[in-house]
């Protein structure tokens, strides 16, 4: 390229005098990648309200007997047949990833009191990670992470774990002889906190009365599990084992790989719930994947039409750069850098227009809070320029191979 020219200042003039066309061309970049960011946008946004949503609910994952019933999910555990308490310890064992917490379990109705309870052993530790409820009621001031959340880094960088509280401790080490009443179940047997119950005999304190949950859970009194093997003559065995799984995993395999360690075990999960919302963000990635496909197609199809009818116009022009020293090399350069400035700014106001409606829509449409992602201004950017580099290739290939004579003689 001749020194005297400036491949900048040519780009730049070239802009400028033709608006029209380059209005035209970057109007198809701007709504091609906005629609892209916006649904992507909104997937992710859909994903962490899931997620949210599923570690409020706690444990999605149930693990039963072969011939236990899931009539009802949140009863299921409830005088099923039992299996040995290591199978709990396979799933700890096996590292799968997307298992965020396992609650082993054992429960069966009796009377206390006079009063038709259902006992259910716990592993304290695990039980209070599987119940948000006691998380954000009985635990006051602890604020745990969600299951398929990060965990924020601490301020002295050292550790993004939520620091220890003494009321979260106070379930943590329940200790053998206490007990946690269910509210529905604390109110028929008049319990209350600092009190105790009998239960088979055995005397337990009432170390918390839970709060109510509007599940079974209301009806319940959670003692050890090592304690309630004992009371019912049981041994090392369990019932259930609730599971707290990561939204994700679960749609990527993850029940498939829990039946390969527990074959003889009957393992099911909030289907309304964990299917539809995963489901429906399946379809929203899916779609917005066909949906860069066609903008890939018809914005290089707009953009070739836009960089053709330019050549058409400018063969003089071409012809005289040429003639004055211009390779073809150069002419590559020269529209190649026209059309890469068209992609830039397209794929940079692409993604504000693509997050700025995902923002407006989102809790308008689908009740969700939609925050931007900077790291789909580095996808909207490379896919606009890649868009507008793509559509320029044939028509410059056929610039660079035009003969300077020809062209000038062009009327």
């Amino acid at each position: 390229m001749p020194a005297s020219f400036s491949l900048r200042s040519l780009v730049r003039k070239e802009l400028m005098l033709r608006k029209t066309r380059m209005i035209s061309g970057l109007l198809v970049i701007v709504l091609g990648i906005g629609a892209v960011v916006g649904i992507l946008t909104v997937t992710r946004a859909s994903n962490r309200a899931v997620s949210a949503q599923l570690d409020a609910l706690g444990a999605n994952i149930l693990v039963l007997p072969q011939g236990a019933s899931v009539s009802d999910y949140y009863a299921a555990d409830i005088d099923s047949p039992v299996f040995p308490e290591s199978y709990a310890t396979r799933v700890v064992t096996s590292m799968i990833p997307g298992v965020d917490n396992t609650s082993p379990k054992l429960s069966r109705r009796m009377t206390v009191g006079g009063v038709a309870v259902v006992l259910t052993g716990i592993v304290p530790a695990s039980e209070a990670a599987a119940k948000p409820m006691w998380q954000r009621s009985v635990l006051t001031g602890a604020d745990l992470p969600a299951g398929c959340a990060p965990v924020p880094a601490a301020a002295d960088g050292k550790s993004g774990c939520p620091p220890a509280k003494p009321e979260r401790m106070r379930i943590e080490n329940l200790g053998r002889t206490e007990a946690l009443v269910g509210a529905a179940a604390a109110r028929r047997l008049r319990a209350r906190e600092g009190g105790s119950v009998v239960i088979a005999g055995k005397t337990f304190s009432v170390s918390r009365v839970l709060p109510e949950t509007g599940t079974v859970d209301d009806g319940r009194i959670f003692i050890h599990l090592r304690s309630a093997q004992e009371l019912l003559g049981a041994g090392r065995v369990v019932s259930a084992i609730e599971i707290m799984g990561c939204c994700s995993a679960i749609s990527e395999g993850l029940l498939g790989k829990l039946r390969n360690i527990l074959p003889d075990t009957r393992i099911v999960t909030i289907n309304h719930i964990v299917s539809a919302q995963v489901g429906t963000n399946r379809l929203m990635a899916r779609v917005s994947v066909v949906l860069a496909l066609i903008i890939l197609v018809v914005g290089s199809l707009s953009m070739a039409n836009v960089m053709w009818a330019n050549v058409e116009e400018r063969k003089k022009e071409l012809g005289t750069l040429i003639t004055v020293g211009f390779g073809r090399r150069d002419i590559y350069l020269l529209l190649f850098s026209r059309a890469a400035a068209l992609g830039l700014v397209g794929g940079v106001l692409g993604y504000l227009l693509g997050t700025a409606t995902a923002m407006l829509a989102g809790p308008w449409i689908a009740d969700l809070r939609v925050v931007p992602v900077a790291a789909f201004l580095a996808l909207s950017v490379g896919l606009a320029v890649g868009i507008s580099v793509l559509g320029c290739w044939l028509p410059a290939r056929g610039a660079a191979r035009l003969e300077p004579a020809a062209m000038m003689q062009d009327p």
